[in-house]
């Protein structure tokens, strides 16, 4: 792909992150991306020829990508696996608790935002997955841990964690810090 197709891609991709801001995904047609992108439907097809369909999935992909991209630049220069759990977990959640668009699909089409999360999942899952398998292959590990598992186990709790927080306030340096040490790698890290 082009850097300039690269660009009307991502220049389409915004403009429906604004429609479905202003209208929910429902009701978000390509046409009024289109508009919004300042581009024609064909331009808007050419670059998704799945139709809307492909278009709103793409976009929930791109959003999710983006959240993925934050949390790993607030993470980058922590020292340590703790260290890295627990200021992703405390970015995720700012990250998601001031998601404008987030707040308002959950509170008006929760379905049609899950189903368009379970189609993205895998793939946020795998790259989770393959950076906390990284980082745990440069830790001291308790004998005969598996770092396949461990990091599968750490990605559920991770994300899980992030989606519902439970009795911890992940805005608390203090809590999160036991929460890691605690629940995610107790039995892992020596």
């Amino acid at each position: 792909m082009s850097e300039r197709s690269a660009d009307t891609r991502t220049r389409i991709l915004r403009a429906a992150l604004q429609c479905v801001e202003q209208w929910g995904l429902a009701k978000t047609s390509l046409e009024d991306v289109a508009v919004a992108a300042g581009l024609s439907r064909a331009t808007v097809y050419r670059h998704f020829p799945g139709g809307r369909e492909q278009l709103i999935s793409d976009t929930v992909t791109f959003e999710v990508g983006n959240f993925l991209t934050g949390l790993g630049a607030a993470m980058a220069d922590d020292p340590g696996l703790a260290a890295k759990l627990g200021n992703g977990l405390q970015h995720g959640h700012r990250a998601i608790d001031e998601h404008k668009l987030l707040h308002q699909i959950l509170s008006t089409e929760p379905e049609a935002l899950l189903k368009e999360l379970a189609r993205t999942g895998p793939s946020m899952m795998t790259a989770v997955r393959a950076s906390i398998a990284d980082d745990l292959r440069r830790e001291q590990l308790q004998p005969g841990t598996d770092v396949d598992e461990a990091a599968d186990y750490l990605t559920r709790m991770f994300l899980s964690y992030l989606g519902s927080q439970g009795r911890w306030d992940l805005d608390d340096p203090h809590q999160v810090d036991r929460l890691v040490r605690t629940q995610f790698l107790a039995g892992i890290l020596r």
